[in-house]
């Protein structure tokens, strides 16, 4: 059984409130009696893009499981790649992809962020890197693919105006490697489950807030955001099986 972590949009910034709803939900992990199999953190880490918040970051992220890390429509590229992977920032603007190979399963997380912008978009870049990803794992070990924009509406008329477009594009790659098993998203700020290219998408509720759904909505006037709800997360099980169950928690501050 393999047990990964998902966590989404911790937003930080220079307050005490994302700060300890972040250290909530890491202490949380870091008290589990399980070895995870990795954390997954799906963007939106910064909430203006600084070098100080990403040095909080980095503190607050530090785990015994493996970490990996893409950017959100918050984060900024370089900063993010300078202050929390702690890499040279030559790369520019360049997108902050990363994969980690681990015992029985690969994970490929890309970076959908583009910059100055609000909504998503997998650069040829990307689309290229994640097709040799997927092509250099054997066809028996189950890859999961993970960004921050979800490439689908989610009937939340905030979020979709922002999506992920082009979705096109990754679809066609999927139709090319029938061991991708799943699609990983965050952006949302609230738990989901859909379909996209035939697979599960599984969107990871937010650390920061909770997004209030329509039909929750006493108008149009009022937040889109939930702030009094506890933060939350979602652990994604690969079953030896091959069967793949999502779980999702809440963390109490």
């Amino acid at each position: 059984m393999i047990v990964i972590a998902h966590v989404s949009d911790i937003h930080l910034d220079a307050g005490r409130r994302s700060q300890d709803r972040t250290r909530a939900v890491l202490r949380h992990l870091e008290e589990l009696p399980y070895d995870l199999a990795a954390v997954l953190v799906t963007g939106d880490v910064a909430d203006h893009g600084t070098p100080e918040e990403y040095a909080v970051a980095r503190e607050l992220l530090a785990s015994r499981h493996p970490l990996l890390v893409c950017p959100g429509n918050h984060d900024d590229r370089a900063a993010f790649r300078e202050g929390l992977l702690t890499e040279e920032a030559a790369a520019g603007h360049a997108p902050v992809n990363q994969v980690l190979r681990g015992e029985g399963f690969v994970v490929a997380l890309c970076d959908s962020s583009v910059p100055g912008e609000h909504h998503g978009l997998l650069e040829d870049e990307t689309l290229e890197w994640l097709d040799g990803v997927l092509a250099g794992t054997p066809h028996e070990v189950p890859v999961l693919v993970g960004f921050h924009h979800p490439p689908v509406p989610l009937h939340t008329p905030y979020v979709d105006g922002i999506r992920q477009v082009g979705e096109n594009r990754l679809a066609a790659l999927a139709d090319r490697h029938p061991h991708l098993t799943a699609f990983l998203a965050g952006h949302a700020h609230t738990a989901a489950a859909t379909t996209f290219a035939g697979r599960p998408l599984l969107v990871a509720p937010g650390v920061v807030s909770m997004l209030r759904l329509p039909w929750e909505s006493p108008g149009p006037d009022h937040p889109h955001v939930h702030l009094d709800q506890p933060p939350a997360l979602a652990f994604h099980v690969l079953g030896d099986d091959g069967r793949l169950t999502t779980h999702y928690r809440t963390v109490t501050v």
